[in-house]
């Protein structure tokens, strides 16, 4: 018998600490939750659990080639997820953290083949919303990013959305209200030994970044 997901509500400027820490430790037990970004409805799991990375995957239908991107609360995380980190990252970083940009680099050896899909790169993004920041920080470990949502279906923007779409896929959504903002965020590619790709052009123009990086 098909089980409907809790719906968890937490203040999004303010997360009530004891909900953050109760979402925490069911990403650190291995579930998969849908949670709000400072972007799109996200499905939030931990990173170095393999069974729940591939849980990710089936949720969405997802092809396993398609690497997963994270939420991280720092820089210092970053560089923890990253085999080199170059100084554009760091400029971008001062500039565009906590925000909707993604940033690839070479990911570390840590970090399990799954989540990189075999490409050696990770994406990595701090966002600027309080309740992922929270979760991250409460559970040690960054969570994946991946829109909440069927592939090749719309991005939800609200708990309601992620219900109609995953519904008993999932143990439990955080309903944060609805999304910020209703655009994607920006993916930049900083892992190649030339210059820097833009891959999707979102919340952030290409312009912007170019601007910081004084390239055209």
């Amino acid at each position: 018998m098909a089980v409907r997901p809790e719906i968890l509500r937490i203040n999004a400027t303010k997360p009530e600490a004891s909900l953050v820490q109760y979402v925490a430790s069911q990403i650190q037990a291995g579930q998969v939750l849908g949670m709000p970004t400072d972007t799109f409805y996200g499905l939030a799991a931990d990173p170095f659990n393999l069974r729940a990375v591939d849980r990710v995957y089936e949720i969405k239908s997802r092809s396993r080639h398609k690497a997963l991107s994270l939420l991280i609360e720092s820089v210092d995380q970053a560089e923890e997820l990253s085999h080199y980190l170059p100084e554009h990252f760091y400029e971008l970083a001062r500039r565009f953290w906590p925000g909707p940009l993604t940033i690839i680099v070479r990911a570390a050896p840590r970090l399990p083949l799954k989540v990189t899909a075999n490409t050696g790169n990770v994406a990595l993004r701090v966002p600027a919303a309080e309740i992922p920041l929270a979760v991250v920080k409460a559970a040690g470990i960054p969570i994946t990013a991946t829109s909440a949502n069927l592939s090749g279906e719309s991005e939800c923007t609200n708990a309601q959305q992620v219900l109609d779409q995953l519904e008993e896929r999932i143990p439990m959504i955080v309903d944060g209200g609805p999304s910020p903002r209703e655009i994607a965020s920006t993916i930049i590619d900083l892992s190649g030994d030339g210059p820097w790709k833009l891959i999707r052009e979102g919340a952030i123009p290409a312009s912007a970044i170019s601007e910081i990086l004084n390239q055209e």
